[in-house]
């Protein structure tokens, strides 16, 4: 027995799926990302910065504050909490700062940060997509 789902909840449906898709992707990349500061902070990386007794003050107060929240923000961006995204939102700000506010310092990332803003502007619209449809139901 086939149950014929309104056009309503199929879009409902797909935007659910369209979000965990993104979070799971981005979850994946972002904490791809923070093991790599992990790689850079312990030395693996000697081609950058070295390891975290050889970097700039200004990279040994930006580095471990990343290499943490970038895998918390990938967990939890995979199980769909609100909380990653909250943590990814920081991220993005801490890396704006460092990358658009001290570039001498930093240097710049803006292929990094325009990702950034793509995946949390994604993220946003799928969010007030989800926000808008909720209202149209019957009953709210």
């Amino acid at each position: 027995m086939t149950i014929a789902l309104s056009g309503e909840t199929r879009a409902k449906s797909l935007n659910r799926r369209l979000t965990v898709l993104l979070c799971r992707v981005a979850g994946l990349v972002i904490f791809a990302v923070g093991i790599f500061y992990w790689a850079r902070l312990i030395g693996i990386d000697p081609v950058h910065l070295g390891r975290f007794d050889l970097m700039p003050i200004w990279w040994r107060i930006a580095a471990p504050a990343l290499a943490v929240l970038y895998p918390v923000a990938g967990i939890g961006l995979w199980m769909t909490a609100g909380w990653g995204a909250v943590i990814w939102v920081l991220i993005a700000i801490v890396e704006a700062v460092m990358h658009l506010g001290f570039p001498a310092l930093f240097g710049e990332n803006l292929l990094g940060l325009a990702a950034h803003g793509w995946g949390l502007g994604m993220l946003a619209a799928l969010r007030v997509v989800d926000w808008r449809e909720s209202g149209r139901r019957p009953g709210r």
